[in-house]
């Protein structure tokens, strides 16, 4: 707003006025409008849309909200990959030549060696690949498939079927938990707790996103009023030129006294100051608005003028309160964020609460079994049935008295109560916000009707007044007071239109509906 002050004592300012025009010859103050623009300056064009989509593409704060949401994915990814198949393959090579004190099967006979005389030696050697396979399952099971061919070669003359002889073995064990830790639904808890998380993580992103935007709709409509502000004051400085111009033919013509061009040039001279502090507002605000839009560093240090295409809005929205409100609770960041901590504390009481059961579990284990003179006569014999084993059994623990669970089940409680607190006040919040912020919109439109007349009635009290000064009726002074009161108004209503496009802005922002005026979704 443009505020242009006027204090001139008749009595006080006699002698300044005196000897000023002492040193000053008549006729030598000359008003020019400044201008601040350089010839490496170069103009840009800035239409709110391009800001908004330029924000959104380069704002570090964006950037780094980005990459947190995109590193929560990679949660669920470790939580799902905790069931995976874990493949195994070990192979081993072993000869042992050791001494015998007494005949083993298949080797030795009767007798090792002659009483006295030196051991036998039993010189075996064996090669083996084991092939594991264990798999955690959603169900809370987890089964080891194991299969172990392995080649054995006895020297000298044993008394062996094969030698060398081949063997397999192959065994599937199961484990199922039936009471903690049974079921898809508990087995799953950390994965939708991770699920919950990134989706936190979406809403904080979208949390930015419509900050960011806002930001950049509240920096462009100030830079927008800093310039029309730059052009009431330029306004005020050419009717204050006009003045002096029409002082200095009357005074020329012995009309006129000259302490009234006096008064018209010291007038010109504190416009100019305006206009010169609206164009470091103007330049101020420039830099502001780009340093939104994320520049490389040497475009930031060059001269570059942006020329706002968008224009104020003058006109009323249609805006009814509660559907605003309901909209919002529908829509804010904030309040999808609770409601998934909610989900998730939920998750979390249901695993505690699963946690306090004993622990009994299934274990079954069955497995085939094969002996031959080669690989495929082993495999035959290992897949033929001919040779199995199976067994099975409960198994059950529980700690005494179960402190840790307890205590966790019971923290969990708290937590979602917590949770549910805070939704509860983040809801209250938004509710108090959208309120506010349609009031804000209802009273800066009124602003607009009432700077409007203040404006209107101003001209027309400048028009009389300048009648009546061509008629010898009124004063310079009083023309440079109205001149002055008419530039206030004139800010003013520039003022309350900017607050009232923020003020439309704030309330997008506080339904989360920002993203639909720009034709936007977050993907």
């Amino acid at each position: 707003m443009l505020t242009l002050y006027s204090s001139y004592r008749p009595l006080s300012m006699i002698g300044a006025i005196l000897a000023l025009s002492v040193l000053l010859p008549f006729g030598s103050v000359r008003s020019a409008e400044p201008s601040t623009q350089t010839p490496t300056e170069r103009k840009e064009a800035a239409s709110l849309a391009d800001a908004v989509l330029r924000a959104l593409q380069q704002n570090l704060d964006i950037s780094v909200s980005r990459q947190t949401k995109e590193s929560r994915l990679t949660d669920i990814v470790f939580e799902q990959a905790k069931f995976d198949p874990l493949l195994s393959v070990n192979g081993q090579y072993n000869r042992s030549v050791s001494p015998l004190n007494r005949p083993i099967l298949g080797f030795g006979g009767n007798t090792v060696g002659p009483v006295g005389g030196d051991p036998a030696a039993f010189d075996q050697n064996s090669t083996q690949v084991t092939v594991d396979m264990t798999q955690n399952l959603l169900t809370g099971a987890n089964y080891d498939l194991n299969f172990s061919p392995a080649r054995t070669f006895v020297a000298g003359d044993p008394q062996f079927l094969f030698n060398p002889g081949y063997q397999s073995g192959l065994v599937l064990t199961l484990t199922q938990p039936l009471l903690r830790n049974f079921g898809k639904d508990i087995n799953r808890t950390f994965i939708q707790i991770a699920q919950n998380n990134a989706k936190v993580e979406e809403h904080v992103f979208l949390d930015r996103v419509l900050t960011v935007i806002a930001t950049v709709e509240q920096t462009f409509w100030e830079l927008v009023f800093s310039n029309e502000n730059l052009n009431v004051a330029k306004a005020a400085l050419k009717a204050a030129e006009e003045l002096l111009a029409t002082n200095r033919a009357k005074a020329k013509a012995g009309v006129m006294a000259i302490v009234d061009v006096l008064q018209a040039e010291a007038a010109v001279a504190s416009r100019v100051e305006q206009v010169l502090v609206a164009e470091k507002a103007v330049r101020d605000q420039e830099d502001q608005f780009r340093r939104l839009l994320n520049p490389s560093e040497e475009d930031l240090r060059q001269d570059l003028r942006l020329v706002p295409t968008d224009e104020l809005v003058k006109t009323l929205e249609p805006i009814s309160l509660q559907e605003a409100i309901d909209v919002a609770m529908e829509r804010r960041p904030e309040i999808l964020q609770a409601n998934r901590n909610i989900e998730t504390s939920d998750l979390n009481v249901k695993f505690a609460k699963n946690q306090l059961l004993p622990n009994l579990s299934f274990q079954g284990t069955s497995g085939l079994a094969g002996l031959g003179k080669d690989w495929g006569d082993t495999l035959q014999r290992n897949f033929s049935g001919d040779f199995y084993n199976y067994g099975a059994g409960l198994v059950l623990s529980f700690p005494i008295g179960n402190r840790s669970a307890v205590s966790q089940y019971n923290k969990r409680l708290l937590e979602t109560r917590n949770a549910q607190v805070s939704l509860q006040s983040v809801r209250q919040q938004v509710i108090v916000s959208v309120r506010e912020a349609v009031r804000r919109v209802q009273t800066d439109f009124k602003r607009i009707e009432t700077t409007r007349s203040a404006r209107i009635m101003a001209e027309k009290q400048l028009q009389a007044e300048r009648e009546r000064l061509n008629v010898g009726l009124s004063t310079t002074r009083f023309v440079l007071d109205f001149q002055r009161d008419l530039a206030t108004a004139q800010g003013n209503e520039v003022r309350a239109t900017a607050d009232y496009n923020k003020s439309l802005s704030n309330l997008a922002r506080q339904k989360a509906t920002t993203l639909e005026r720009y034709h936007l979704e977050l993907q």
